[in-house]
């Protein structure tokens, strides 16, 4: 499993991926999850992955592949005009590498090979964007309604952000708000883990404007996870008591 977010502000894109796959409790690795490609003052592009790993490298493979052909040739992803169309052209790929490895496997394949794709990025002249791709190959765009996408391990993350996302929060709040996020995730599901990927994206620089690997012993992350705890902690205990006498003191 694995847990990367993608969210959408006024000021640009902010996206965090962890790094852990597993295939049970004694065979844990690290692996990217997080892939950019950018022309300087043109365009930036960034992908994060989740699902089966043989799929999302073969993905990953093609795509790099892709970006190291010849000038002469057509590089679609380089050259697409629009946001839009990167993520229809990935969404094929996802879609036909899914298919050609159930079909290798058989009966035993169906099910197996799935994966999803956050695609972010934007292209001089146009607005940042953020699209989220299914197994299918089918996508879904972040908007004002649905300004930030999950996959992988979700559930555990998404209170936090729910309750804590404003569309114009800077993007150094956006950045604390997915490292507590992401603690919470790390604290509930072993197969989530460290070290995590981030990267910033700020609007019209086309580049990425800050990019970090936070490791288990970062000062910053383990502040945020001590103090988020402690505040956790405080507000606990902060409600009012409950008590097993309170309709008879209310009489």
């Amino acid at each position: 499993m694995t847990y990367c977010v993608g969210m959408m502000l006024d000021k640009g894109l902010v996206l965090m991926s962890d790094t852990r796959t597993n295939s049970g409790v004694d065979n844990i690795s690290v692996f990217r999850k997080m892939f950019t490609w950018d022309v300087p003052g043109e365009r930036i592009l960034t992908l994060m992955t989740a699902g089966n790993l043989a799929t999302t490298q073969g993905v990953i493979s093609q795509l790099e592949e892709r970006m190291k052909e010849p000038d002469e040739r057509d590089n679609a992803l380089l050259k697409a005009p629009t946001m839009f169309q990167v993520a229809t052209q990935i969404g094929r790929l996802l879609r036909t590498t899914i298919a050609q490895r159930q079909e290798a496997n058989g009966q035993r394949g169906q099910g197996r090979f799935t994966a999803s794709i956050i695609v972010a990025g934007q292209i001089k002249g146009m607005e940042p964007r953020l699209f989220m791709i299914y197994p299918e190959g089918n996508f879904i765009e972040a908007s004002s309604d649905t300004p930030f996408f999950q996959i992988g391990e979700t559930k555990y993350g998404r209170p936090i952000i729910i309750r804590g996302y404003d569309r114009t929060m800077s993007l150094e709040d956006a950045v604390k708000l997915l490292m507590v996020s992401f603690d919470s995730t790390l604290k509930a599901n072993l197969s989530v883990g460290l070290p995590l990927d981030l990267q910033v994206i700020k609007r019209d620089t086309f580049e990425a404007s800050h990019e970090e690997r936070i490791s288990a012993d970062d000062p910053y992350f383990q502040a945020i996870s001590s103090s988020w705890g402690d505040a956790l902690k405080h507000a606990f205990h902060s409600l009012p008591d409950y008590s097993f006498y309170r309709n008879e003191d209310e009489g």
